[in-house]
């Protein structure tokens, strides 16, 4: 069952249904930095630094001639719908998003899977959802879609990140599966890499989503510390486990003037979401943010997958990235439905 990954990133989404067996053999994305990671992790290098608009003027009409497109996935930015009206979809922002549904308007592929922020769901009260249907629906190009919120954490993965997901198949309602009955907390996650460094990991692993996570890998990549000033340090020091800046005294919080900076992950939850702001949040039990791996590893990718690039790049790579776990979950119930 042949794939295409539009808006790539690193491949969170790719990873994860590769890993209930489908094969992806495209990919795309603009920002050169995630497709060099998606490479890097892969023997067939399939991903390009390409607009989907260039992808599917050239390439997409030569590769449906060779395969049948089972499915389409990936998350296109949809911001133009923050203002524009039902109806006045034409705004410049929305063209990748158009492309999308170009691609699979081309393919006409058995299923399709986007991905997005929460608020897509009441932007514009709900013009993104209402044109979606439209476009991909029955009256459109003939898929039935069910769409849903989803938390990360319901689903064995130890960070709280809501994500939305609207999966179309042709003939057949979508169901998503049901929440997991446990969660993990951030400590659950992580706590095998205390002490780790690029040459060894901290301890033996702690729990089945640790054994997950590391495979057969010897030592953790992406396990780089990150020096902090004496003064950041100390603020630190101070937040209570799983509390934020606002814990403190107001002559250290006015320092930042921002709700969300220095939240502490928890050893009682699961960590808050992990984003591209890397210095927004920090370890349950060092001062310090956490690594490019412990951040990898709470987004659910496996150890031996190596995000490469600068460090800030790193940790932009991977807060932007779906949990392949997620994915997977979600990739295995698609197959389930089309077989």
């Amino acid at each position: 069952m042949k794939i295409i990954d539009l808006f790539c990133g690193i491949g969170g989404l790719s990873l994860g249904f590769e890993q209930a067996g489908f094969e992806v053999v495209s990919a795309v994305d603009m920002w050169k930095d995630a497709v060099v990671t998606y490479n890097h992790n892969r023997k067939d290098k399939i991903a390009k630094v390409e607009t989907v608009e260039d992808f599917n003027d050239k390439e997409l009409p030569k590769l449906i001639q060779r395969e049948h497109i089972t499915g389409i996935i990936g998350g296109p930015p949809c911001q133009g719908f923050s203002t524009v009206g039902r109806r006045d979809v034409d705004d410049p922002r929305n063209k990748m998003y158009l492309e999308f549904y170009k691609a699979v308007k081309l393919a006409s592929p058995d299923f399709f899977v986007i991905e997005n922020v929460k608020g897509m769901l009441t932007l514009n009260k709900g013009a993104f959802v209402k044109d979606l249907i439209e476009r991909f629906g029955p009256k459109g190009l003939g898929y039935t879609i069910n769409y849903q919120l989803l938390n990360a954490a319901d689903y064995g993965i130890p960070q709280n990140r809501y994500r939305v997901f609207y999966v179309g198949i042709k003939n057949k309602k979508f169901e998503f599966p049901e929440p997991f009955e446990y969660k993990l907390t951030a400590k659950d996650g992580i706590s095998d890499l205390e002490g780790a460094t690029s040459e060894h990991y901290g301890s033996a692993p702690q729990n089945d989503f640790q054994k997950k996570m590391r495979g057969g890998v010897s030592k953790p990549l992406n396990q780089d510390y990150t020096n902090h000033s004496e003064q950041t340090i100390s603020i630190i020091s101070q937040v209570p486990d799983g509390g934020n800046i606002r814990d403190l005294p107001e002559e250290i919080w006015q320092v930042r003037k921002y709700n969300k900076a220095f939240e502490r992950m928890g050893t009682f939850k699961p960590s808050n979401t992990i984003d591209t702001g890397h210095r927004n949040y920090f370890h349950y039990a060092e001062p310090r943010i956490p690594t490019v791996r412990e951040s990898a590893r709470i987004q659910s990718f496996p150890d031996s997958f190596e995000i490469v690039g600068t460090r800030g790049s790193q940790y932009k790579q991977v807060g932007n990235a779906v949990p392949p776990m997620l994915a997977k979950i979600i990739a295995d119930k698609i197959k389930e439905m089309l077989s």
